[in-house]
C-alpha cells in the first residue's frame, strides 16, 4: 500500500483558492485551503510533482504534526513523539527554524533548541547512536506557534518555489514570480493571446503568462532539495519532469510584448525568457507609456506599474496613471489587469475597475484593478 503523506503549501495572501485549484488538478486528496497556506495529502509523486508544477504556491513542506503546547516540556514531548527516522537518516542535516506569533513560548531560539534537542533524542533511540554527524541530505525542519498551537514541518523545496530558476537578475521592485503566474491566471490569459506588457521590468509577467498560456511546469528548469533525499526513489522525479515535458503545449499561438522605457530592463528581459525557454514567444523594446497601442483583434495587457513608495514620488505615479487611462482605451476583446498598492488609482485612471482582487506582492498590500467590459 502506497504511504500517505501529509503535506502543506504556504502562500501568497490572496491566491490560497488558486493553489488549492492547482493541487487537486494534480490529484492532491483533502486539499483545504487555509489563511496564506494549504493543507493536502498525497503520495511519494506526489511530493515531486507539487515541487514541479506548483504555479502559485511558495514551497511544499511536510507536515509532520501539529500540537497545542504553552511549555518548553509540552514542546519537547510533542515534538519527540513525531517519526521523525521516517525521513531522516542517520547523516543527514536536520537543522531547525522557524517562527512564534501570539503564544506563550515567544523566543524563537528557545524553541529552536528545544525542537533541535527533542528530534535528536528521538533519533538516538531508533539508531542506538551517542550523536549525529549531520554531513549527508538536508532536511530542514520548520516550525509555527500560532497561538499556542504548533506545527512541525519538514523542507522538500529548497529555494521557494517563486524562484523558477530564469532570474538570477531583476530590475529594482521586480513583482513575485509566484504572484506574476496568479495575475496571468486571474486575467484568463489564453494559449492563442497576444499579451502586453506595458512596464516589463526584467519580464517576469511576460516569461509567467507565457508559461501559463502554454503549460510550461514552472519547476522544470529548477532543483529541489529533496532530490538529494535517500527515502524517495530517484525515478519518481524522472517520472515527473517526463510529464512535464509531455503538457507542454507547444502548438499555443501565445505570443507577447513587452515595453520598458529602461534599455537595461529590455536586454534582461530577453536574458530572462531565454533562460526560462520562451524567448521565441517574446518581444521586447524600448517604448514610454504614452507610445501604446492595440495592433490586434483580441488579448490581454498585465502591469505592475511604477508607484509612488517605490521608485517614482506620488506625483510622478499619478500623472502615470492618468497616462494610462487615456492610451488603456476601451476595444471589444480586450482586457486590462493592473496592480497596484496605490488606493488612488482608479481616480487617477478615469474610470472605476470592473472587479478589484486583493493580493500580496511580498508583504505589501496591493490591488488588482481588473477592466474587461
Amino acid at each position: 500500500m502506497t504511504e500517505i503523506i501529509q503535506m502543506v503549501c504556504p502562500c501568497l495572501l490572496g491566491v490560497e483558492g488558486l493553489v488549492a485549484d492547482d493541487l487537486r488538478g494534480m490529484g492532491a486528496e483533502k486539499v483545504e485551503a487555509q489563511n496564506g497556506r494549504v493543507l493536502f495529502e498525497g503520495d511519494s509523486a506526489m511530493l515531486a510533482r507539487a515541487n514541479l508544477f506548483s504555479r502559485y504556491a511558495e514551497r511544499v513542506l511536510i507536515q509532520m504534526g501539529s500540537f497545542r503546547a504553552v511549555t518548553f516540556d509540552q514542546l519537547f514531548e510533542g515534538v519527540k513523539a513525531l517519526p521523525w527516522e521516517r525521513w531522516i537518516g542517520k547523516t543527514d542535516r536536520f537543522p531547525v527554524k522557524g517562527r512564534s506569533l501570539n503564544s506563550q513560548l515567544a523566543s524563537v531560539p528557545d524553541c529552536q533548541a528545544i525542537i533541535k534537542k527533542a528530534v535528536v533524542e528521538r533519533l538516538k533511540t531508533k539508531y542506538q547512536v551517542p550523536w549525529f554527524e549531520e554531513t549527508g541530505a538536508l532536511y530542514q525542519i520548520q516550525f509555527l506557534l500560532m497561538k499556542d498551537q504548533v506545527s512541525v514541518m519538514i523542507d522538500t523545496s529548497g529555494p521557494g518555489l517563486h524562484k523558477r530558476g530564469y532570474r538570477a537578475n531583476a530590475t529594482e521592485a521586480p513583482i513575485k514570480e509566484t504572484l506574476a503566474a496568479a495575475m496571468a491566471h486571474l486575467s484568463r490569459v489564453r494559449r492563442d493571446a497576444h499579451f502586453i506588457d506595458p512596464f516589463c521590468g526584467s519580464g517576469t509577467l511576460l516569461i509567467e503568462a507565457a508559461m501559463y498560456a502554454m503549460k510550461v511546469a514552472p519547476g522544470m528548469r529548477r532543483r529541489f532539495v529533496a532530490e538529494k533525499w535517500s527515502c524517495l526513489e530517484e525515478s519518481l522525479w524522472r517520472q515527473e519532469r517526463e510529464r512535464a515535458r509531455d503538457m507542454i503545449r507547444t502548438d499555443a499561438a501565445f505570443e507577447a510584448f513587452g515595453y520598458d522605457i529602461d534599455g537595461e530592463a529590455v536586454a534582461l528581459a530577453q536574458e530572462n525568457a531565454k533562460k526560462a525557454g520562451v524567448l521565441s514567444r517574446i518581444h521586447v523594446e524600448e517604448r514610454d507609456i504614452s507610445k501604446f497601442s492595440l495592433d490586434a483583434d483580441y488579448g490581454c495587457v498585465i502591469c505592475n506599474p511604477p508607484y509612488g513608495e517605490r521608485l517614482l514620488d506620488i506625483r510622478q505615479a499619478e500623472d502615470l496613471y492618468r497616462t494610462m487611462g487615456k492610451v488603456f482605451e476601451k476595444k471589444h476583446g480586450w482586457n486590462y489587469s493592473i496592480i497596484t498598492p496605490d488606493e488612488q488609482f482608479e481616480k487617477c485612471f478615469g474610470r472605476p475597475a470592473d472587479k478589484r482582487r486583493k493580493l500580496y506582492n511580498g508583504m505589501i498590500k496591493c490591488q488588482l484593478y481588473m477592466y474587461f467590459k
